[in-house]
């Protein structure tokens, strides 16, 4: 295993959570609208990664369909051709792959993606996701990170797609906030522990927590710190003083001049 570092487009375009989403116009969390919208923007983009029945990398954040479309029930349930006919609510797209999202994109902006965590008890995966994920990506030669709040993901990216920069997605890990995921694994994870063990080489931090001590002391061995999710300008400058970079939504980021 090698620590990859992460591309500087990483650091230096604001990137668009779950890419730059409007419901209100049409273009939904995740969804190809809102992926075209950011591309056009010329921001990076962050995107969440679940798994479909048959084994294929789906590009949405929930476990559950019931929020963002009209159906029931987990994603894992359904076949990818199943998931790509169920319409998004409140846009007239359907729910995309991650190999249609890599050609929308096309290497023209910088991808961040998160592999959700499959255990649901952040424990040891089976790797399927992971694998779906770096077949996808094989033959990509856009700017790609990936990352995980469970580091059992961000490991297993490592031994298969071992070229790629990987960081772990960090929280403060509230208890309250994190139920029912017990509070020792809350205790846990909160330290960071498996940020040298799988090599990475950024944390995307939950930006109210950044003050952590620990967020300093890995950014002073060299990783590099993005932080989400940034929802107004006010919010972004303060994060920024000690973030390289940001994840946002609910405004338009300054751009670099």
């Amino acid at each position: 295993m090698t620590r990859v570092p992460l591309p500087a487009a990483f650091l230096r375009l604001p990137l668009a959570h779950r890419a730059l989403h409007d419901r209100a116009a049409g273009r939904v969390e995740n969804s190809p609208a809102a992926v075209r919208a950011a591309v056009a923007a010329g921001y990076g983009i962050e995107i969440d990664l679940q798994l479909s029945r048959d084994g294929v990398a789906i590009v949405f954040h929930d476990e559950e369909l019931d929020r963002l479309t009209d159906e029931k029930g987990p994603v894992s349930a359904r076949l990818a051709e199943e998931l790509s006919r169920i319409g998004l609510k409140d846009s007239t797209d359907t729910i995309p792959t991650l190999a249609e999202v890599l050609a929308m994109i096309d290497g023209r902006v910088p991808l961040l993606i998160e592999i959700k965590d499959q255990s649901l008890v952040m424990g040891p995966t089976d790797g399927r996701l992971e694998a779906a994920t770096a077949e996808a990506l094989r033959d990509y030669r856009g700017d790609v990170a990936v990352m995980s709040f469970n580091p059992s993901s961000v490991a297993h990216m490592a031994r298969l797609a071992p070229h790629l920069a990987r960081g772990i997605t960090t929280s403060a890990y509230d208890a309250g906030d994190w139920a029912p995921l017990a509070v020792s694994i809350c205790d846990h994870l909160r330290q960071v522990p498996d940020y040298d063990a799988v090599e990475a080489s950024f944390i995307s931090h939950e930006a109210s927590d950044l003050s952590r001590p620990r967020v300093a002391e890995l950014k002073a061995k060299g990783a590099a710190v993005l932080c989400w999710t940034i929802r107004s300008p006010e919010d972004e400058a303060v994060a920024r003083r000690i973030a390289d970079n940001v994840t946002f939504e609910g405004y338009r980021a300054a751009l670099p001049a």
